[in-house]
């Protein structure tokens, strides 16, 4: 500030300043106590609202548990009203009894709902892996390999080339079949898998049949 001769000069200075700059500063904190405020409001609604879905989701998990089938539409809603992870958790929980109601549309229709919108990436190749499998039970292969294409989580990799075999081995492609089910054999990192080696030695004995000629 420069240097004033009297007292009266500094108080007109102030004055002429504060005129200036007083309703910015005083818009500043205004701003910064309704931000505050707002950042604590947000943050006690957030947990609020957490905490009811939380709440909501155990409800409609138990229901679903003790009355199956009967509650599926009570957790259809629950889902349709939660974009969230207990939305997500309640579509898979919905598809695995939907399959053992034998609802195969309606667990392809949860699991494609997490597969493609899921709030938690994680979610979505869990998902995708399902779905395939789904697909592959309603006779529809070429849509589960389809599926299968946009699985590109690496921890997923043995198990989306075993499902690949499976889908490749439902089109009448055993070859192919047999070489997902090496990869997917290669790509475990839980060392031998009785299921997957079942599948190979499947496939080598229908091998045989085929090249072994047939006595006249």
């Amino acid at each position: 500030m420069d240097v004033y001769n009297s007292e009266e000069q500094q108080v007109e200075a102030i004055k002429s300043w504060w005129q200036e700059n007083g309703k910015s500063i005083i818009a500043g904190v205004v701003i910064g106590f309704v931000g505050l405020f707002g950042w604590r409001y947000y943050n006690d609604y957030t947990r609020q609202q957490s905490e009811s879905s939380a709440a909501g989701y155990q409800q409609v998990m138990q229901n679903l548990s003790e009355q199956h089938e009967k509650a599926f539409a009570e957790v259809g809603q629950f889902i349709a009203a939660h974009k969230d992870t207990y939305g997500d958790l309640a579509a898979l929980q919905l598809a695995a009894e939907a399959v053992k109601a034998n609802k195969p549309e309606l667990a392809a229709e949860q699991l494609r709902r997490v597969a493609d919108q899921a709030s938690d990436e994680e979610f979505k190749p869990v998902a995708g892996i399902r779905l395939a499998r789904v697909l592959i039970a309603m006779n529809k292969p070429a849509d589960a390999l389809k599926v299968l294409d946009s699985v590109t989580a690496g921890q997923y990799k043995a198990a989306v080339a075993e499902v690949r075999g499976d889908a490749l081995l439902a089109s009448s492609q055993p070859d192919k079949a047999r070489e997902a089910y090496t990869a997917a054999m290669q790509a475990s990192k839980n060392g031998v898998n009785p299921v997957l080696q079942m599948k190979l030695d499947d496939l080598s004995v229908a091998s045989e049949k085929v090249d072994t000629p047939t006595a006249k």
